[in-house]
């Protein structure tokens, strides 16, 4: 091979061609340096009739590679899916490369590092903050930086300890293996419904061939428990598994449960691994030798050596949708990874979204059903408290049912948990003089309160401020109104009215790592922990049997906006939430605060008639032409020019195709008008099923022109509306 076609990692330029010089051994897939003018950057060889270059030139014209990264090549099955995810999401390849490539210092040869830990020496001279750094270290062990941001303190007071002999450095094999895990350790006492699952998976297993299934069970049927069956049928054979998870706050109960039944714990792949974790991680699936992954949506494009089985976990989840750079649906491109690798993939959820259920119903997709709890749990009963009838006290926000209820659980010393899916103190913070609300500088969006942080913050951007003394437009003091609620308000309410229980507060604001969701689960098992307040964060994967009793303070908040998938959200959030109640011996109970008491989907909650709602909501879409029966894409324009952004809209809109079968709304400012300090505007291409629309708009966007400081973004099949 003289001549080779790199797809080098910069998503504004195409493939670029390059001589191999004598001697150097490349194939399509090899990882290579490639010269760019003076720069070098990592690229990746690919078939050249698979990627067609608009920049070809002579042999005599082309620069020689650099370097060969000393790893496996990128299989043919993941550069198809790279291919594949590129095309559908209308995204540069390049993109979706270094999505495979996410650990750079895994392209490097076999190294150590040194790395420190406590010797359990107090040292002579000791300070305040020596003492926190070693309080806070304990056995954690890694680099200055890293120890010193686990203690809360500076690089020096970490080497400070290092002389002082409290902290020592210990050399590190940064690729030393991961263990195996045992497919016979902790074997479960199955269920006869789990047992007729386990088989049909460990069947599709052991035939290495493509087949999607849906794993349909109710909350804590135990389906974690079905498809780690299917997991030990691959490990039996030799086979990786990749499960995904979608929020990296599960990965640690995850891991526990995956240690009890296998004898270890998985190769886990997350935001939050060290660099050198990372680069373990990627070398280990990229040889083959890491047998089982877990992680969040990226770990979809790790190169696996040996792939045999793929597991979606809560696949109905929206955080599967990733909302910047690639706007692709893991759950959707996962099972374009199984067909690619001829695999088997498992789709596991107690609510599936109505784009699985009908693949189930075309017959593309297989369904396994476990419709009762494991052993003698039961399924909560779940009770609407119509707001309207029964309203809690002025300045309350929970019913006085509920707060009967949760009386009662305190009594008998189970725990209760209080959903609401909004995080901060109150969503909206005004002035009660003059009517000043607090605004987002870069965003149309309302500051939220944080009095955990004393901060106002924008959820959207991140920005923050301190809460103000005074009013910034009348400069009013003690004029300040939090108008209402959010999990801190409510925290605060039930500190009040239960002032001996204990309670924690769960958002990703306080559970923002994997250790801290293990904290979280150690202390609701000892029973450190009465009452929970916590956003979606606790809607799912926690099995706490002390758990008898959910509140949800207000469920008519998901249905807000003109989200086409509102009632089916609201439908998966609070029959996820209220599954958390009564997974033990003990009976468990939910109570739903709405002002709409007789709406379809509060009905269905109540009555646990899931396929009724289901059939409506179908029979909506297909009516309306809306996704599974149709098909949408967005296109988002921003600048931080809002003259620029609206021409452009309107360029593109004015360039529209006349296409049979489709329809474009727009261009309209977006609802979310300024983001980040960007304007937005929104159009929306509405299409039939059958209709090719990545083509189309291809083929619409391909000619135009608009200013550098545009952006031009395309969502296919969008699930952010804003």
């Amino acid at each position: 091979m003289s001549r080779a076609r790199v797809l080098v990692l910069n998503a504004a330029l195409g493939p670029l061609d390059y001589r191999v010089p004598h001697g150097m051994a490349v194939e399509p897939g090899s990882i290579v340096v490639a010269p760019l003018g003076p720069r070098q950057l990592l690229g990746v060889v690919w078939e050249a009739d698979r990627m067609p270059s608009d920049a070809e030139v002579g042999d005599n014209r082309l620069r020689p590679l650099l370097a060969v990264a000393d790893v496996p090549p990128i299989a043919a099955p993941l550069r198809r899916l790279v291919e594949w995810t590129a095309d559908y999401y209308l995204a540069p390849p390049a993109a979706v490369v270094r999505m495979a490539l996410a650990s750079t210092s895994a392209l490097e040869g076999a190294r150590k590092v040194t790395e420190y830990r406590a010797t359990g020496t107090i040292p002579d001279r000791i300070t305040h903050q020596r003492v926190q750094a070693l309080e806070r270290i304990g056995d954690r062990q890694g680099l200055i930086r890293e120890l010193a941001t686990a203690a809360d303190v500076s690089d020096a007071v970490i080497r400070g300890l290092c002389k002082a002999g409290a902290i020592e450095a210990v050399e590190v094999d940064v690729d030393s293996p991961f263990p195996i895990p045992d497919p016979a350790h902790g074997a479960p006492d199955l269920s006869q419904d789990q047992r007729d699952a386990a088989e049909t998976l460990i069947a599709a297993v052991a035939a290495r061939r493509f087949e999607p299934t849906l794993l349909d069970g109710v909350t804590g049927s135990g389906k974690t428990e079905v498809y780690f069956e299917g997991i030990a049928q691959a490990i039996r054979d030799g086979r990786q598994t990749l499960v995904l998870l979608p929020e990296i706050a599960l990965t640690e109960p995850f891991l526990k449960r995956f240690h009890d039944r296998f004898g270890c714990e998985p190769v886990a792949w997350h935001s939050g691994l060290r660099s050198t974790q990372r680069r373990r991680a990627w070398r280990a699936i990229a040889t083959g030798q890491a047998l089982v992954t877990v992680g969040a949506r990226s770990a979809l494009f790790l190169p696996y050596a040996n792939l045999g089985l793929i597991v979606v976990d809560e696949a109905h989840e929206t955080s599967f949708k990733q909302e910047d750079g690639v706007h692709y649906h893991a759950r959707d491109v996962a099972v374009m990874r199984g067909k690619f690798e001829d695999c088997p993939i498992i789709l596991a959820s107690a609510t599936p979204a109505i784009e699985t259920r009908q693949q189930v119903e075309l017959g593309r997709y297989a369904e396994l059903k476990l419709p009762g709890r494991y052993g003698a749990a039961e399924m909560p009963t779940i009770e609407a408290i119509d707001l309207i009838l029964e309203p809690p006290e002025r300045g309350r926000w929970l019913s006085p049912r509920l707060v009967s209820a949760m009386e009662a659980t305190l009594a008998k010393g189970e725990q209760s948990l209080l959903f609401l899916n909004r995080r901060g103190y109150a969503p909206l913070t005004l002035c009660r003089t003059c009517g000043h609300r607090f605004q987002c500088p870069n965003c149309t969006a309302w500051m939220v309160e944080h009095r955990l942080t004393r901060r106002l913050a924008c959820h959207h951007c991140g920005h923050v401020e301190p809460v103000p003394r005074v009013c910034p437009e009348c400069q009013g003091e003690d004029t300040l109104v939090a108008c209402g609620p959010g999990v801190e308000r409510i925290a605060d309410e039930v500190a009040a009215l239960f002032p001996a229980a204990k309670t924690a507060v769960i958002t990703s604001d306080t559970i923002w790592s994997p250790a801290k969701a293990a904290e979280f689960v150690g202390r609701m098992e000892a029973g450190n922990i009465d009452i929970v307040v916590g956003t979606q964060l606790v809607t799912k994967g926690y099995h706490f049997p002390n758990l008898t009793l959910v509140g949800v303070v207000d469920a008519d908040l998901g249905l807000e906006g003109g989200d086409l998938r509102a009632a089916e959200r609201t439908f998966q959030q609070i029959r996820q939430v209220s599954g958390r109640a009564g997974r033990g011996d003990k009976p468990g109970r939910v109570f739903i605060q709405t002002h709409s008491p007789k709406a379809q989907v509060m009905q269905a909650l109540v009555t646990g008639d899931s396929d009724a709602f289901y059939l409506a909501e179908t029979d909506a879409r297909r009516e309306a032409g809306a996704p599974p029966f149709g098909r949408y894409a967005a296109i988002i324009v921003s600048s931080e020019d809002q003259a620029a952004a609206h021409a452009t809209a309107v360029q593109i809109s004015r360039a529209a195709p006349q296409v049979d079968g489709m329809a474009v709304y727009g261009p309209a400012p977006a609802p979310l008008a300024m983001l980040r300090g960007r304007h937005r505007y929104r159009l929306l291409v509405h299409a039939r099923r059958a209709l090719d629309v990545q083509d189309v708009i291809r083929d619409w966007l391909g000619p135009l022109d608009w200013p550098a400081k545009v952006r031009v973004t395309v969502d296919v099949d969008p699930y952010n509306f804003l």
